[in-house]
């Protein structure tokens, strides 16, 4: 699992261009909206592209995107039990 939360760490750095951002600048329990990474909802879509390219998950509605969304460590537990690649 800590392999999987560091290469999303990676991937949304570079999906999102956060240049300033090393991956141990993100707290994997940290919010991703808001007060924590402070990401936005164009930065949400950025990130259900890359689960589709990188693991070959398909969201199916937007309201499944806020429960995955709120810290690296959800999404990490999402994509475990749902990855297609």
């Amino acid at each position: 699992m800590e392999e999987l939360v560091l290469q999303l760490k990676q991937q949304i750095i570079k999906t999102l261009n956060l240049e300033e951002i090393t991956p141990d600048d993100i707290d994997p329990a940290a919010p991703l909206f808001g007060e924590g990474l402070g990401l936005d909802s164009i930065d949400a879509l950025e990130l259900i592209v890359m689960l589709e390219k990188y693991y070959g998950i398909r969201l199916s509605s937007p309201a499944q995107g806020k429960e995955i969304f709120k810290s690296i460590d959800t999404i990490a537990q999402y994509v475990q039990k749902n990855r297609t690649k």
